[in-house]
């Protein structure tokens, strides 16, 4: 990794694609010497990435305890998830079918797809899954949904991360091809049932009482143990 990346573009590029690889996990500490000294360049030039990358919400800096992956709470990741529906659904609903060309690079993005799933590259296999939404947005010609897409899709990739997502690869694969089919079919309608019907089944596989009450862990531990009848009819303790 010493080798190519050498703009402040390009090495946020290279975070963000670590991140929808799985490769940096939420709260992930980025080091500004260790970065320099990866890439090869100055502290200022990854100053200057991080930067970027903290303008597009996926990484977050403190004063005092340096630059980190950011770790989405489950009020982050219902946002995430409804900004994406209402892109991706909202592409889909005004596009016009797409050309051969667009429908044969979608082919083999979900071929390659295919094939990590049999392979032992767990990271390919994430950034592909994800990458796919990128690339599908792109083939319609908006480079700036596309971007945006793309940051999106990092922050629920961290945030599957970070709630441990059940959703199974070789679903979000099948998934996919569907959704390609139905565009090669010219089936703009059935495209976005089935874009709608992915992206509620990623969100499902989100634990469920993470999703839907953020103190739950908290909650949980703090609980009274009046179920434990010593322990209610014990006397109070006195304060110190």
């Amino acid at each position: 990794m010493t080798a190519a990346a050498k703009s402040s573009t390009q090495i946020a590029e290279r975070i963000t694609e670590a991140m929808l690889a799985r490769k940096l996990a939420p709260g992930t500490r980025l080091g500004e010497q260790q970065l320099a000294e990866l890439f090869g360049v100055s502290r200022t030039q990854i100053r200057e990435a991080l930067t970027r990358l903290v303008t597009r919400g996926i990484v977050t800096v403190s004063a005092r305890r340096g630059w980190y992956v950011i770790e989405p709470t489950p009020e982050d990741a219902r946002d995430a998830f409804e900004a994406r529906r209402v892109l991706e659904l909202g592409l889909l609903r005004h596009a016009r079918p797409i050309g051969a060309d667009a429908i044969r690079k979608l082919r083999q993005h979900v071929e390659r797809e295919q094939a990590a799933l049999e392979g032992e590259d767990v990271a390919t296999r994430s950034f592909l899954l994800g990458d796919f939404h990128v690339c599908l947005c792109e083939s319609f010609g908006n480079t700036l949904l596309a971007d945006t897409l793309r940051d999106l899709t990092t922050r629920t990739t961290l945030t599957a991360m970070q709630y441990q997502s059940s959703h199974h690869a070789r679903q979000s694969c099948a998934e996919h091809v569907g959704i390609v089919a139905a565009l090669e079919a010219g089936d703009l309608e059935l495209a976005e049932q089935l874009m709608h019907n992915h992206l509620c089944n990623v969100e499902a596989g989100l634990d469920q009482s993470l999703r839907s009450d953020s103190l739950s862990p908290l909650r949980q531990a703090l609980a009274p143990l009046s179920e434990n009848a010593d322990f209610a009819t014990s006397p109070p303790l006195k304060e110190f």
